[in-house]
């Protein structure tokens, strides 16, 4: 489910409740059509791009998606989008003219005393704490010099929101009239017994905000600065905060990087900052949490090399080993990912400011392909002078070998296994899989399921409403799958939304670019045929885990109970209805 943005203001906050109703009572022909002049196209209005200076109409606005398309200087977006390119303003500068226009008061920030704040959700709770923790460190000397040992200066800590939560039970409680959404982002603790009576999660520690791709803080990482056994101490899982798939320093990294050369993975906070400040802004940490597939399709959102930095001892090994076996079904195309294996004793932090900044890019730079890991890794303990250990790594290569794509990267491993093994290819590599059939249309090859799936959602957003059985659907391993998963949920849960409202969700993200070229053009459908082709689409990309799921409760037919006896008789009809072959 998509979380509701918050734009955080000097004088308050904007709730994404209130964008939303702003972008449903706005009609972007009457935004556009005192700045541009537009004539009728159909189903769309053209004109002149305003922002080239073309002397042939290619600048369209589509009533139905609330959304612009100048195909000129190649922008698009719904009319927030169009205020900050025409006139050159920021979002909440874009909002409030908006606002005005519409004959609506923004609203800002309101509290029953001084310091206490009314909150739309927890993404409020949590930029509210933000502040508090900011103001905070601004008072506490002793958080202050321990920054300034670690060699942070006070623009840097500017930079990642760095803050202190105090040394007291309530210092953040007394913030909020009313803990509930506190409560729900994890900043607040529920005292045994109930009564509505709240401690603060996090006391005495450096606060270090995790933030999204769009700057929102979904949650903290606290460094004790006593003698708490627990040194670091996360947010908990809340419904914003998700250790396994955001990145702490990606806002960062977005905010200071055009593009990435690399990024280099990290274990702490502390090594992501100094990184930064050392003039390498290329570093993110994961949460607490070992790599996981998530973290990936973040990381190869930005970049095409990925480096992870690792402990040179027995820990930082198995750490390495198990972002092995995570990456290696991932490596498709142009992605890399190298591991470097820092020397004892020292972390990213202590050695880029032992040896500087170019000397440590360096050592990114001859960090180990993980091509050379893999076999590395395969090699341990084996005696490569017998013929017994040869014979013991090719059978070993096999899984891995299975679980990397089809491509020129299994096939030079396989071919540097045989070197070594002497075993041929043939038996080493698996072999590969067949070609699938291309998604055939009245006009030859058309776009890949999800792909297409998206374009008839954002094109009829009601299409949601025929999407059942999201468990199954989800199990569905398909580049964009999850995105799909989101568009649905979104719409589901939005019945006014369209087009232009879903993308302003995902401002700042790299999804927010692929859903506003798949929104480009229309689609030459009538609502029925449009209806149609997306119920066959959904059929065919929930097949698999539908038959799998069958599959596995046959295997297990004398032992089923009598819940998951009806499921089975219950898939079993839905396969005949569906006519899916088995």
């Amino acid at each position: 489910m998509l979380d509701g943005r918050t734009a955080i203001m000097s004088s308050g906050l904007i709730p994404q409740g209130f964008v939303d109703d702003l972008l449903a009572r706005t009609d972007i022909v009457e935004v556009i059509s005192p700045r541009v002049e537009l004539k009728r196209a159909g189903k769309e209005l053209k004109g002149l791009s305003p922002f080239t200076g073309e002397k042939t109409p290619s600048f369209y606005v589509n009533p139905a998606k609330q959304m612009y398309f100048d195909f000129s200087s190649g922008k698009n977006g719904n009319a927030i989008g169009f205020l900050m390119d025409f006139e050159n303003l920021g979002f909440v500068e874009a909002v409030e003219e908006l606002a005005r226009m519409a004959g609506v008061d923004v609203p800002r920030e309101a509290g029953k005393g001084p310091s206490q704040a009314v909150l739309q959700g927890p993404l409020d709770a949590l930029a509210a704490a933000e502040r508090h923790f900011r103001t905070q460190l601004k008072q506490q000397p002793l958080a202050q010099e321990y920054l300034k040992g670690r060699g942070v200066d006070g623009e840097t800590a500017k930079q990642f929101a760095i803050g202190y939560a105090p040394d007291a039970w309530d210092s953040l409680a007394k913030q909020f009239s009313d803990p509930r959404h506190a409560l729900t982002a994890g900043l607040l603790i529920e005292k045994d017994g109930g009564n509505g009576r709240v401690y603060d999660r996090f006391r005495n520690r450096l606060m270090f905000p995790i933030r999204d791709g769009r700057g929102r803080t979904i949650g903290f990482g606290g460094r004790t600065l006593g003698d708490d056994p627990a040194k670091y101490l996360n947010s908990p899982e809340t419904p914003v905060f998700h250790k396994g798939t955001h990145l702490f320093g990606i806002y960062e990294a977005r905010q200071a990087n055009q593009e990435f050369p690399f990024l280099l993975v990290v274990e702490g906070y502390m090594d992501v900052v100094a990184l930064f400040q050392h003039g390498l802004p290329l570093a993110v940490a994961t949460l607490g949490t070992a790599t996981t597939a998530d973290h990936l399709k973040l990381l190869f959102r930005n970049t095409r090399r990925v480096v992870f930095s690792f402990d040179g001892d027995d820990a930082g090994r198995r750490a390495a080993r198990k972002a092995l076996e995570v990456c290696i079904p991932h490596l498709r195309g142009d992605r890399e990912v190298r591991f470097l294996f820092l020397p004892d004793g020292h972390d990213p932090d202590t050695l880029v400011q032992e040896i500087g900044a170019d000397a440590f890019r360096d050592k990114v730079e001859a960090a180990m392909p993980l091509s050379d890991y893999l076999l590395q890794t395969l090699q341990t303990d084996l005696d490569m002078n017998t013929l017994e250990g040869r014979a013991r790594l090719a059978e070993k290569a096999k899984p891995w070998l299975a679980d990397l794509p089809p491509g020129p990267l299994r096939e030079l491993i396989a071919d540097e296994l045989q070197r070594r093994t002497g075993v041929s290819g043939e038996t080493t590599a698996p072999p590969p899989p067949a070609p699938r059939p291309r998604d055939q249309g009245d006009n030859g090859e058309q776009p890949r399921p999800v792909r297409r799936a998206l374009q008839l959602l954002l094109e009829h957003p009601r299409l949601a409403d025929r999407v059942e059985h999201m468990g199954q659907l989800a199990q569905v391993q398909r580049p964009g799958m999850s995105l799909l998963l989101e568009v649905v949920d979104y719409f589901q849960e939005h019945p006014d939304a369209h087009a232009g409202h879903l993308i302003q969700r995902y401002e700042g993200q790299q999804e927010g670019g692929w859903l506003q070229q798949l929104a480009v053009g229309g689609l030459a459908l009538d609502e029925e045929a449009m209806a149609a082709e997306f119920d066959d689409i959904i059929l065919r990309l929930r097949a698999p885990a539908l038959l799998a799921r069958i599959r596995e409760l046959q295997a297990r037919a004398d032992q089923l109970g009598n819940a998951e006896r009806a499921e089975l008789i219950q898939l079993m009809q839905e396969r005949a209805a569906m006519n899916i072959e088995r």
